[in-house]
């Protein structure tokens, strides 16, 4: 990776980033919601719990604002 990173140096920028940083990660802001909208779901099965987080998953994506939040959360925007 070190070889292909300096072979490709004139238009290739690499970040480091810890090996563990939620708080960098748009994904976790996503489940945030999840976790809201199932807090108290008692689910009866596994099923039952799979179509909450699916139906949790589906008002999200129709909900652009909420996912733009969870990527600008981690100050991780770029231009372009």
């Amino acid at each position: 990776m070190r070889e292909f990173i300096e072979a490709n140096k004139d238009w290739l920028t690499v970040f480091q980033l810890p090996s563990y940083a939620p708080d960098l990660n748009p994904q976790e802001g996503i489940w945030s919601l999840v976790k809201r909208t199932i807090g108290n779901l008692a689910a009866a099965n596994l099923d039952q719990l799979a179509r909450a987080v699916k139906r949790s998953l589906k008002q999200i994506q129709y909900r652009p604002h909420l996912i733009d939040g969870c990527l600008a959360a981690t100050g991780l925007i770029t231009d372009g």
